[in-house]
């Protein structure tokens, strides 16, 4: 059992849990994931690592209710224990000294590009971050980016806070800024990776993606997590989750995530229906 130490809801829908896990925290690096499973019947979902404190043994993890399992998971609350933490899984980041990196993070993959951006500024590199959301409400991670980074650079859609447009918006003007940028790295929505690779590959700047396509098992053994790198199937789990931006075919990738959404609806309108129907039956019991 691994025991959640804190918990708070950091935007609307975005929980975040510090978990009680010092054996996987000693040997767990930015860019790696775990696979958590609330109960004996529950569902093994893969989580990127949303921060490692290890002199504490803490590991963090940012989930978004989009579904059963992630709306279970973010109604359990500090003093509960999640069955299974399973980890670190998956090829740490490559981290090097690079020169100027820039580490770019949309919604929930602003907090596992955090690690790695800590890690690529303790390599000696100049860090520049871009985080991006819809809305002001929904950035999440600025003072733990502040500080991993040189610069924090914020856009949102709708021009509420920082940059009126996209991550992209923004990465646009630093390449064009007179100082040359040696290495990306990007977190995020497939449409936001897709859209940086193309952004990038003109100028040929070296551009890796954390990819998140459904996984099962998380050991190489199901193969549900393939993807086309370079015309050659990967498996995320095992060969990634980091990959080369600018060989990723994330046509097929979106498609392949589309595969259950008819049956992850059903399961997730079932789901708050229940919960509802609970809560209904509690506030009449008191």
């Amino acid at each position: 059992m691994y025991k959640i130490l804190e918990k708070d809801e950091i935007c609307p829908k975005i929980c975040r849990f510090r978990i009680e896990a010092p054996k996987l925290v000693a040997k767990a690096q930015a860019g790696q994931f775990v696979i958590l499973r609330q109960h004996e019947r529950g569902e093994r979902v893969p989580m990127s690592i949303g921060g490692l404190d290890k002199e504490n043994g803490v590991l963090t993890v940012v989930i978004q209710e989009v579904g059963k399992t992630s709306g279970a998971m973010n109604a359990m609350k500090a003093g509960d224990s999640f069955l299974d933490v399973v980890g670190p899984l998956g090829i740490p980041s490559h981290v090097e000294k690079f020169g100027r990196c820039i580490c770019i993070g949309g919604g929930v993959g602003i907090p596992p590009i955090y690690p790695i951006a800590q890690a690529l500024k303790d390599a000696g590199n100049q860090v520049e971050t871009i985080i991006g959301a819809r809305t002001k409400d929904l950035l999440i991670y600025r003072e733990e980016l502040t500080a991993a980074s040189h610069k924090l650079h914020i856009a949102t859609d709708d021009g509420s806070f920082g940059t009126h447009g996209f991550v992209t918006t923004v990465l646009e003007k630093l390449m064009n800024d007179g100082t040359p940028i040696d290495f990306v790295m990007a977190v995020g929505p497939v449409p936001m990776m897709k859209a940086i690779a193309a952004t990038t590959r003109e100028k040929k700047i070296k551009t890796w993606v954390s990819l998140n396509p459904i996984m099962v098992d998380g050991t190489g053994m199901c193969g549900a997590c393939r993807v086309t790198v370079g015309g050659k199937t990967k498996f995320a789990c095992v060969d990634g989750p980091d990959f080369d931006a600018h060989k990723v075919d994330f046509d097929e990738m979106t498609s392949r995530l589309k595969m259950y959404h008819k049956q992850e609806k059903v399961a997730y309108d079932r789901f708050l229906h229940e919960s509802k129907n609970c809560a209904f039956q509690a506030e009449s019991k008191s």
